[in-house]
């Protein structure tokens, strides 16, 4: 089941939880897909081939009993809930290469060939349990998620009392294996404060195997157990394996006439595999590892979790559908342009923290940072040649001081400062780094003054040097910037009269690509004011 070759990786393989197809996109779902897209792109921009694989979870009861009472069937409401995930991405900027729905027949195959194998194996056996069943969470409850008064609280929503006969996985057999594994992987999940929130419910748990089929009397919407028709697997042996599923995983051994599917042994294992906090413990943090571990991956094989925190509104809520207090990214989109929203998603949460989100906040990053910061400088970097040397550029003015000399020490610094932040899944880092760059510029024009040089001849030298230096500063900013704000920066670039020879890639970065005589293009206004909200 496991290729030889497993760990053959060259290509960046990410991953994102996938999305219930129960309700529609929120900001949470958006501010996941792009942070997973900003890691992307700005891997292909070290010259990485990347695969970045997203998708949605169509399964389950709460699909079922929505389709229902819209009369409708549970595939045609899943689609309908697909496509404005779809429509979200495209219009964000989203750009993944695999898509996964779990109602695809390459992955129903993948799923019930891995169901065989462990029921063949005595890894999955049929019990009957009495219990408290949480229906809004589709999960049998234990004494553990009761609350000091020894109730059920109000997130597990309707509790019921149930006796129902199901297959379970030995997830038991397995759990001193992954105490074993996590302790000595420190770097399984990432930031590592999450990853001392798994050893600790390591230590706290007690070792119990997974419930992972419901009986068809009362969930017909799920994949057909191989073995008992009767019955269709639960989400954590469906929706979980989409991961490899996707990735091309028994691609010849049982979809053999599936066409795009990847090479599994060129991807696996995930590079990053993007989650929110609460679905690390026990969905992705234990029952995931433990799933591969029991189908023969090898601990190298086992992918990073980069857990992410929660855009909570201003009372610290969690923005979800459960608390009623969604926000639609589209509509701030249109407010703010992609652009705009991207930036401040990206700038304004430290990864596996949580922020407070804020319209306010927006506008403030978008008038300040954006429109002022980033956008005028641009436009005085494109108005002052126009105006003064008809927009031709002079490389090799015979003019250099201190001045000058920091600002081309900033940007061949900032490569490796971009890099360090973004190594480590901090994109707001990167982004403080490239605006300290900007705010220099900014400092530069006004010590420099160009509109003064402009009227002494004598400081022609000096004048041309300054309009270089900022228009070579802006094709940089426009390269780093192109992962969080890629439209910015095409429009930044489109200006600048610019394009990378070698390609979009840091390789060929370095000062001084602009040539001598350079044509500079007609600077127009990257971030227009705000209209009244």
């Amino acid at each position: 089941m496991i290729p030889n070759s497993i760990m053959s990786q060259d290509t960046f393989f990410i991953t994102t939880a996938i999305d219930y197809t129960n309700s529609a996109p929120h900001i949470g779902h958006a501010y996941e897909k792009l942070l997973a897209d900003v890691i992307a792109r700005y891997q292909r921009s070290q010259g990485r081939p990347v695969y970045f694989l997203t998708g949605v979870d169509q399964h389950g009861q709460k699909v079922q009993q929505s389709a229902e009472r819209e009369e409708i069937t549970a595939q045609e409401f899943a689609d309908r809930n697909t496509a404005l995930f779809l429509e979200a991405w495209e219009t964000l900027g989203v750009r993944y290469d695999g898509w996964a729905a779990t109602t695809a027949p390459e992955h129903k195959a993948v799923v019930q060939a891995i169901l065989q194998k462990l029921y063949d194996e005595g890894q999955i056996y049929k019990a009957t349990h009495t219990g408290y069943y949480s229906v809004r969470q589709e999960q049998f409850l234990t004494d553990k998620e009761r609350n000091e008064e020894g109730e059920f609280g109000s997130e597990w929503g309707e509790v019921e009392e149930r006796t129902e006969e199901n297959y379970y996985f030995k997830l038991s057999d397995h759990i001193d294996w992954l105490k074993q594994f996590v302790a000595g992987h420190p770097e399984f999940v990432f930031p590592s404060f999450r990853g001392k929130e798994l050893v600790n419910a390591l230590e706290k748990s007690d070792a119990i195997d997974l419930c992972i089929t419901r009986p068809k009397s009362r969930l017909e919407w799920g994949i057909e157990i191989p073995f008992d028709t009767d019955f269709v697997t639960f989400v954590w042996f469906d929706a979980l394996i989409n991961y490899i599923s996707f990735a091309g995983y028994l691609k010849a051994e049982v979809n053999p006439e599936a066409s795009g599917l990847p090479d599994f042994e060129t991807l696996w294992p995930a590079n990053v595999h993007l989650i929110g906090k609460d679905i690390m413990i026990p969905a992705h943090a234990v029952y995931w590892p433990v799933m591969l571990h029991a189908i023969g991956f090898p601990d190298e094989a086992m992918p990073r979790l980069v857990v992410h925190g929660f855009w909570n509104d201003k009372r610290g809520a969690k923005l979800s559908k459960s608390e009623g207090n969604v926000i639609d990214p589209l509509s701030r989109s249109k407010r703010f342009g992609v652009d705009g929203l991207r930036y401040y998603l990206m700038a304004s949460i430290a990864t596996g923290r949580d922020a407070d989100f804020s319209d306010e906040r927006i506008e403030e990053a978008y008038s300040q940072d954006l429109a002022k910061n980033l956008g005028n400088l641009l436009n005085r970097s494109l108005n002052m040649p126009k105006r003064y040397r008809d927009r031709i550029l002079k490389k090799d003015a015979d003019y250099d001081d201190a001045l000058n000399r920091e600002i081309r020490e900033a940007f061949e610094a900032l490569p490796q400062a971009v890099a360090g932040a973004m190594e480590s899944y901090q994109v707001h880092a990167a982004l403080e780094e490239i605006w300290k760059c900007l705010t220099l510029c900014n400092q530069f024009v006004e010590q420099t003054a160009p509109w003064v040089l402009a009227k002494d001849e004598s400081q022609s030298a000096r004048l041309d040097a300054v309009l270089y230096h900022l228009a070579e500063a802006m094709v940089h900013t426009a390269f780093h910037i192109a992962p969080v704000m890629p439209e910015t920066s095409q429009r930044m670039l489109v200006q600048l009269n610019y394009t990378f020879p070698g390609g979009f890639c840091v390789a060929d970065l370095r000062w001084g690509m602009l040539p001598d005589g350079h044509e500079l293009g007609e600077g127009k206004p990257l971030f227009p004011r705000l209209e009244p909200s």
